[in-house]
């Protein structure tokens, strides 16, 4: 099952992960992108390739 991970040392919060996720994983939270529904990753990575700052990775 894909686990998505959020670097919060390298997380800017500007929520490009969150808005490019097609399943709704990732949600914003105290100006930090945050995994709310780690169930629904599909393990598309979308949300890894489009962070600006490499803060996202998603393990298998």
């Amino acid at each position: 099952m894909p686990r998505p991970l959020i670097d919060g040392n390298k997380c800017t919060g500007c929520g490009t992960c969150v808005s490019s996720c097609p399943q709704g994983v990732l949600d914003l939270q105290g100006g930090k992108a945050v995994v709310v529904n780690e169930e629904s990753c599909i393990g598309c990575r979308v949300c890894e390739s489009v962070c600006p700052e490499g803060a996202v990775s998603v393990q298998d």
